[in-house]
């Protein structure tokens, strides 16, 4: 098999080669962020991972947002040519990922001791959230034990059908979808086990296989048996003993119809596991993304007016905090929810929370810099009527030049496409990719993840939604896990028969200081709102959250 020629580097401060995995449609996002956060070269992308070279240290890419792992390389390379090889050379071929280049192994090895020695924080989590990672992971983790030994046969082969029941989709490991609402990872500091693995002679390191198969290699050779291989492998190779429930080492390994990836994970818990982030609702790496191309800046007032349960809220604020943040929704348990997740995230002196209908905002014309929200999806929300009922709102509190990013399901944006005449047409990713390793690019199609096609002033005002003033940007197609959805950006301009009313600059919000004081805030030239009331708490029946 020809590599692809990414090997992993000889130290952390010569620049060493990483991958994240993404949930479908988020890869552009993250490209951006390893760039701006950890001044990232080669940075490129398959489908679900990005790859990458940086100097930076496992503190600064744990602050990374938009990801869902992160993984230290150790090959990638073109994917194994099943249909031309018998079983027998089918083994051989998984055996030459060890065998072929150990001493890309060995790199890789020292590579990881030495980040986990210069990372001084880490993390810790309980044996308890460790089991509960690996049982949600299902079929996507299969754990290696060693060959000879029949009780450790016993426990892969316990793991093995353990995963087979389990029916997850197939990208559910790139998404992070084994972090549900009740089993969510929590960071407890240091990673003991991990820090003490710097000090473990190669000999005496223990491991697992994690592996993964998609397309047709996963007909042909199941996750399993292609893990199994892979494992005596490495024991035979390196005399590492396998330990399924607690190893200093973890191999993850994808195989494809159109890469072939091995790498290590460089923390026990994902990066998308917010640990301020109390009840779960949308994706937080969903919502950084929508908050990410918004063009928040210092003093400006951003808001959501269905915020749900606030995690859209919370992770600009977290990002951007010279900010002022407003949320509104029509439902208490939401709303409560979304105080919960405030109050965790210590944002409560910079998000206020208020129950009131997104139709009705109780906030003056051109008052707001920045929008953004999860337009609900469902059969219970009428498609027509209400979507334009909302946009029509959100155009009137929105100042000209302000920017509205939406989080639209494929109807929404289907019936916005065709209201506005020309909608964005979602491009191909052949400027950003990897021309080897990008599977757009090998067989001709763009069905993942598309990157934002931008669109001049003059092609804007050519595609001006019904509201009137609010034309398209910039859309991404993201995966949601079962079903896709829209992010999609638009800014306000000042559209020729409409009535110009006062700019202002971000910061420039005397008029929002008094909505805090007084929930029923009017203007003479707004709707009247009898139902805008902060959100209460217990007895505390004046104060917002």
């Amino acid at each position: 098999m020809a590599a692809a020629g990414d090997e992993p580097g000889s130290d952390p401060a010569g620049g060493a080669r990483f991958f994240c995995t993404a949930g479908r449609g988020l890869e552009p996002f993250l490209m951006r962020e390893v760039q701006a956060r950890l001044e990232a070269t080669q940075v490129e992308y398959v489908s679900g991972k990005v790859f990458f070279t940086t100097h930076s240290d496992l503190t600064s890419m744990k602050k990374l947002k938009s990801a869902e792992r992160l993984f230290l390389l150790i090959r990638k390379q073109l994917p194994i040519a099943i249909p031309s090889l018998s079983k027998g050379k089918l083994l051989t071929e998984l055996q030459r990922l060890i065998n072929e280049d150990p001493g890309s192994w060995l790199k890789a090895i020292s590579l990881w001791r030495k980040l986990l020695e210069r990372d001084k924080k880490g993390e810790k989590v309980s044996q308890r959230d460790v089991n509960v990672l690996k049982r949600k992971m299902g079929g996507n983790e299969i754990v290696l034990a060693k060959k000879l030994k029949p009780e450790e046969k016993q426990m892969v082969e316990e793991s093995q059908g353990e995963g087979q029941r389990d029916g997850l989709p197939e990208d559910s490991l790139e998404q992070g979808d084994a972090i549900t609402k009740t089993d969510q990872l929590q960071e407890h500091g240091l990673q003991d086990d991990m820090v003490k693995a710097a000090d473990t002679q190669n000999q005496d390191l223990t491991f697992r296989v994690s592996c993964r198969c998609s397309g047709n290699i996963r007909k042909a050779f199941p996750p399993q048996e292609a893990g199994r291989v892979v494992g005596i492998a490495l024991m035979r190779k390196f005399g590492w003993k396998a330990n399924l429930r607690n190893p200093h080492l973890e191999i993850f390994m994808h195989l494809s119809d159109t890469y072939s990836v091995l790498g290590i994970p460089l923390f026990r818990v994902p990066l998308a596991s917010r640990t301020y982030i109390q009840t779960a609702g949308l994706r937080s790496t969903i919502a950084w993304a929508m908050a990410s191309i918004a063009e928040i800046k210092a003093g400006a007032l951003v808001l959501d007016p269905m915020c749900g349960l606030g995690t859209i809220l919370v992770e600009a604020a977290k990002e951007w905090p010279d900010v002022y943040y407003m949320g509104a929704d029509v439902s208490d348990s939401q709303l409560l929810g979304a105080c919960d997740n405030v109050k965790a995230a210590g944002l409560a002196e910079k998000i206020d929370l208020l129950k009131v209908s997104v139709t009705e905002l109780p906030l003056p014309s051109q008052s707001v810099d920045v929008i953004i929200s999860d337009i609900p999806f469902g059969k219970k929300f009428k498609l027509g009527k209400d979507i334009k009922s909302i946009l029509q709102e959100m155009e009137r509190v929105l100042r000209d030049g302000g920017a509205m990013v939406l989080l639209l399901s494929e109807d929404h944006h289907r019936y916005l496409r065709d209201c506005g005449g020309n909608g964005i047409p979602l491009t191909s990713q052949d400027n950003i990719a990897d021309p080897e390793m990008n599977p757009d690019k090998r067989t001709g199609t763009s069905d993942t993840a598309s990157p934002s096609c931008k669109t001049s002033s003059s092609q804007c005002l050519s595609r001006v939604l019904p509201c009137g003033s609010l034309v398209p940007v910039e859309c991404f197609k993201v995966s949601l896990g079962k079903t896709d959805a829209f992010i999609c950006k638009y800014e306000k301009v000042h559209a020729p028969g409409l009535s110009p009313a006062g700019h202002h600059e971000p910061g420039a919000h005397q008029q929002m200081a008094a909505l805090q004081e007084s929930p029923h805030l009017q203007d003479s030239s707004e709707p009247q709102s009898s139902s805008a009331q902060p959100l209460q708490m217990g007895a505390a029946k004046e104060q917002p959250c």
